[in-house]
């Protein structure tokens, strides 16, 4: 009887947050409701689409280039790689003392990396004409 009345407790705790959490955007809501500014009058101008003062010309869609794309994803996978080196900075003193394993892996990741940035490089992915 203990055992199911202590984990019926860490479920009230985990409901009693859900509930403040919930009073509190609750509250905030209310406050904006009635505390908020609220328009004077609604125009047309007021609903149109606004581009930094410029007026808006022709339509909205647009092809972007290839290139643009490329760019972002070379750029998330090279962004990519501090997710991996981040754990390993942290790990690195600790197991550098049994084994160089774990230096001689990191410099394996950096060739691969440095391989294919000299790869694109080569193929000429990153220069923007």
């Amino acid at each position: 009887m203990t055992a199911q009345f202590s984990s019926l407790v860490q479920y009230g705790a985990v409901a009693g947050m859900i509930l403040i959490a919930l009073i509190i955007c609750s509250a905030l809501l209310l406050i904006n409701k009635v505390l908020g500014q609220r328009p004077r009058e609604n125009t047309p101008k007021k609903s149109d689409i606004y581009e930094c003062g410029v007026d808006y010309v022709g339509d909205a869609n647009q092809q972007f280039s290839v290139r643009y794309y490329l760019i972002a994803l070379i750029f998330l996978l090279f962004d990519v790689e501090i997710v991996f080196m981040y754990p390993w900075s942290l790990a690195f003193k600790t197991y550098v003392a049994g084994s160089s394993f774990i230096v001689w892996e990191v410099v394996l990741f950096a060739l691969v990396l440095l391989g294919g940035y000299v790869y694109l490089r080569l193929r000429g992915a990153l220069d923007w004409d």
